[in-house]
């Protein structure tokens, strides 16, 4: 996978103007806007610096997480008219159209994976209404991205979450099937979790689009510091092949049921050290929001 084609890639997923949905979507400032919390640029910037820290860090490392699990999954695709099976890396090109089913039976493993790595995103987002928000640009993202980069990461994860994955790791797993790294993943979706609202900011306020963009590049080095760090801790997300995993309330020495096995399993423990900062007061004006009879935004 060349470096080129990531890079391009990347630009493609960070840009505003790709078909996903993102920019109906306030990150928490038009009901700040509507509270007096954020008034002008000074109010911006440090919104924007605490979100960063938080949230962004957050969905910035399961993103990468994601992508690591989108590059390294191997999709069983199974003929249906033969019965043979054949494994299929699941990168740029691995599968064709986005959605071609492969029945039940080609996800297995990886299926589970994806609703472990969703349900981790969830419980990492304590708002409800965020939630809901999450899932919707994770469905919108995914829908637009297997037409662009159809691969069969994407049709797992598709069927894995039907109600939708959450919006990071729908992004990861986009990164890597339009040939990203877990780091461009990570740095898109920080650079997401930034200018989304600050975007926002300068329509409900009027403000002077450049100062707001003298903000985002005084927070650069932040971004970068922050993708570097959500992918410092899944360094140690990837086991060996042989590294024993139990589940959750599984006594010692017991069986292992076909859930806790394999070198996919030991990812599972893993992801529960994945950060997970909390940001009550992002909680707090995503529910507030709701209560909004006159928003522009929908969250």
């Amino acid at each position: 996978m060349s470096a080129v084609k990531g890079d391009a890639a990347l630009l493609l997923l960070a840009d505003s103007r790709l078909p996903a949905g993102g920019h109906a979507h306030s990150g928490g400032v038009e009901e700040a806007v509507r509270l007096g919390a954020v008034t002008g640029t000074g109010d911006l910037a440090r919104f924007l610096r605490g979100r960063l820290a938080t949230s962004g860090l957050v969905t910035a490392a399961l993103a990468a997480a994601a992508c690591e699990l989108a590059v390294s999954e191997v999709v069983l695709v199974t003929d249906s008219e033969t019965g043979s099976g054949t494994a299929a890396q699941s990168a740029p090109g691995a599968a064709a159209g986005g959605g071609a089913d492969t029945g039940a039976g080609a996800m297995g493993e990886p299926a589970a994976l994806w609703r472990r790595l969703d349900a981790e995103a969830d419980a990492r987002t304590a708002s409800p209404a965020q939630r809901e928000a999450s899932r919707t640009q994770g469905r919108l993202l995914l829908r637009t991205a297997r037409r662009m980069w159809p691969a069969a990461a994407l049709d797992v994860l598709a069927r894995a979450v039907p109600e939708g994955p959450h919006h990071p790791v729908a992004l990861g797993a986009v990164a890597a099937s339009a040939g990203c790294e877990p780091l461009q993943a990570a740095l898109a979706a920080a650079y997401a979790a930034i200018t989304g609202p600050a975007t926002a900011a300068v329509r409900l306020l009027g403000l002077d689009p450049v100062a707001v963009h003298r903000l985002l590049a005084d927070l650069a080095p932040a971004l970068d510091e922050t993708a570097h760090a959500a992918c410092t801790s899944l360094a140690g997300a990837v086991p060996l092949d042989e590294e024993p995993y139990e589940e959750p309330g599984e006594e010692p020495g017991e069986e292992p049921d076909e859930r806790g096995t394999g070198r996919h399993a030991g990812w599972r423990a893993a992801w529960g050290a994945l950060p997970g900062h909390g940001a009550p007061a992002l909680d707090l004006l995503a529910e507030g929001h709701l209560t909004n009879p006159a928003k522009l935004f929908v969250s």
